[in-house]
């Protein structure tokens, strides 16, 4: 395979988690290449809940080092991208029926405020019964308490491109619409081939890196020699976009069906709900919303808020990578899982799963892990200052 041009690190996959690294390569000084099959937050990275936050529900399963850093990336991104991630009011509600008393949700909210610092975005408080009535038309049959805490959401898709036009200013290269279709790893370089408007390309690079997120086997096994492959399962996961505003804030719900945690979120004038977990089999450019994830989450919403009349405007659905596993969906690890060819001289790098809030703490991990396979380059920012905006 002939090269045209060489780059420290080439990245396969425009979602978050790829130009996430990529910002953090170009500041250290890297030459980045970022190749996406279609376009920036197409798949995964604008189909999410839309959260930059700790996950509360994650202290249930004992990931509290995942909510620390997860706290903490929160506070470098309102800081960093104010005009794009902002936080907001949350609301849990206890009902008779609520499978988490009282005391316990205290105690875990007592908890997430530790692992946040106990700054300013840390508090909670329990909302007086005199003004239930004014929270955007919540049941109050059956409601015993109510609490309010802080957490921050994001125009995923925005953040994503935001992300990507950071790393471009740093000098990373994007090509896209642009399909990887294959590479061969010999000794310290990567040979990689790609398809760009119908006519292939080569380059070389020390490093390449696999963020392809539902589609990351699929990229793997275009790899030669093979990669170790991380046994995956995708979870699909479903939101519905209601007609009906949200004048309050947003709401953390406990479903009727199963216990599962549901979020009712402001979204554009509208109101997002989700999301569902659902085992995918197909292919991931197929996943679509399925009717029993919608009866599901109308079922719920219903619950919740009788009053409003309910039309939908939008469905999506994204998919998730989780571990393979024989535990409940529900209970799994959200970790992120780097997948190495070499443990010490790594020259392909897989990113298994992730959460939006940690993309830039993930990126950092990956560059720690490369610093023995790529060469020595003069930084050319602080990442830690970057601000994150759109032009």
């Amino acid at each position: 395979m002939s090269a045209t041009c060489h780059y420290d690190i080439v990245i396969i996959g425009g979602g978050i988690q790829g130009v996430a690294v990529a910002q953090a390569a170009a500041a250290l000084g890297h030459n980045v290449l970022v190749l996406e099959k279609t376009a920036l937050a197409a798949g995964t990275s604008s189909r999410s809940s839309k959260l930059i936050h700790g996950g509360l529900r994650y202290l249930e399963n004992g990931q509290l080092g995942l909510v620390r850093e997860s706290l903490r990336e929160r506070a470098e991104l309102l800081r960093l991208a104010p005009s794009l991630v902002k936080l907001q009011p949350f609301y849990i509600p206890v009902y008779d029926q609520t499978s988490r008393d009282t005391l316990t949700l205290c105690t875990g909210l007592s908890l997430y405020a530790l692992l946040a610092g106990f700054g300013k975005n840390a508090s909670f408080r329990s909302i007086p019964r005199r003004k239930w009535q004014t929270l955007d038309g919540l049941s109050t049959r059956g409601l015993k308490h109510v609490f309010q805490y802080w957490d921050a959401q994001t125009d995923d898709q925005a953040l994503t491109q935001a992300m990507m036009h950071s790393a471009s200013s740093l000098g990373a290269e994007l090509r896209c619409p642009a399909e990887f279709t294959g590479a061969q790893i010999s000794g310290e370089i990567c040979e990689i081939e790609f398809l760009e408007n119908d006519q292939t390309y080569q380059c070389t690079a020390n490093v390449l890196i696999n963020a392809a997120g539902p589609w990351i086997n699929q990229v793997a096994k275009r790899i030669s020699p093979l990669p170790p492959i991380y046994p995956i399962e995708l979870i699909q996961g479903t939101h519905l976009i209601l007609n009906g505003q949200l004048n309050t804030g947003c709401y953390y719900l406990e479903s009727p069906q199963d216990r599962r945690a549901i979020f009712v979120l402001p979204w554009k004038q509208h109101i997002l709900l989700g999301t569902t977990e659902t085992i995918f089999k197909g292919k991931p450019e197929e996943a679509s919303p399925l009717i029993t994830e919608e009866v599901y989450l109308l079922g719920c919403f219903r619950y919740y808020f009788p009053d409003h009349y309910i039309t939908i405007r939008e469905r999506f659905t994204g998919l998730r990578v989780l571990p393979e596993s024989g535990s409940a969906l529900f209970n799994r690890s959200r970790e992120t899982h780097l997948q190495y060819d070499h443990p010490k001289y790594p020259r392909v790098v897989g990113i298994y799963g992730g959460k939006l809030t940690v993309c830039r703490a993930t990126a950092q991990k990956v560059l720690h892990s490369l610093r023995l396979s790529l060469p020595v380059r003069i930084p050319r920012a602080d990442i830690s200052q970057l601000s994150l905006e759109l032009p």
